[in-house]
């Protein structure tokens, strides 16, 4: 049974859970997401499998997932970027977030969400049995689909994808 971290607000461990159970019971744990970019820019997305626990078929961030118990963060969203979309290739955080998203099917997601960037521009062979399809687009046309369709993406990528937008913007700036 895969072991969450719960965490405080200040991303403090406070204890472990079933992964399941933490959900069932909307409890704050650790996360990550990771936005993979082209050398064109391009960001890609993931469009979940099916058979998810929740959210099957909504498109989403290249990768996003849990770190162990003992887990470094860092190496688990590498572990897990190798695991779910079969490449590997570094990243760096760059910031986190709180949300809380409740599921029609009674679970909630609940956690401190820590982001990673990282560039790659190879093939990308992902687990069938998390990832339904992948592709990269340009930031401008993943705005503009999230406007027009926002029910095609998972609740986490509505706020994670404006708070990316900014981070890239004051990069341009800085």
């Amino acid at each position: 049974m895969e072991q969450l971290i719960l965490v405080n607000e200040l991303d403090e461990m406070v204890g472990t859970m079933e992964k399941m159970e933490a959900h069932q019971k909307a409890l704050l744990h650790r996360a990550f997401s990771i936005f993979i970019f082209n050398s064109k820019g391009e960001m890609l997305l993931q469009q979940r499998a099916v058979e998810k626990y929740h959210c099957g078929g909504l498109w989403t961030n290249t990768c996003c997932s849990h770190p162990r118990p003992e887990e470094d963060t860092a190496a688990a969203a590498l572990r897990r970027l190798q695991e779910e979309m079969g490449f590997a290739t570094s990243l760096k955080k760059v910031f986190d977030f709180v949300y809380k998203a409740p599921f029609a099917n009674g679970l909630t997601e609940y956690e401190f969400d820590h982001v990673f960037f990282g560039r790659y521009d190879g093939n990308v062979e992902p687990n069938p049995r998390e990832v339904a399809a992948v592709r990269y687009l340009k930031v401008e046309t993943i705005q503009s689909m999230m406007e027009e369709e926002p029910n095609l993406f998972t609740p986490w990528f509505h706020i994670a994808f404006p708070k990316m937008m900014d981070w890239l913007s004051w990069q341009q700036v800085a």
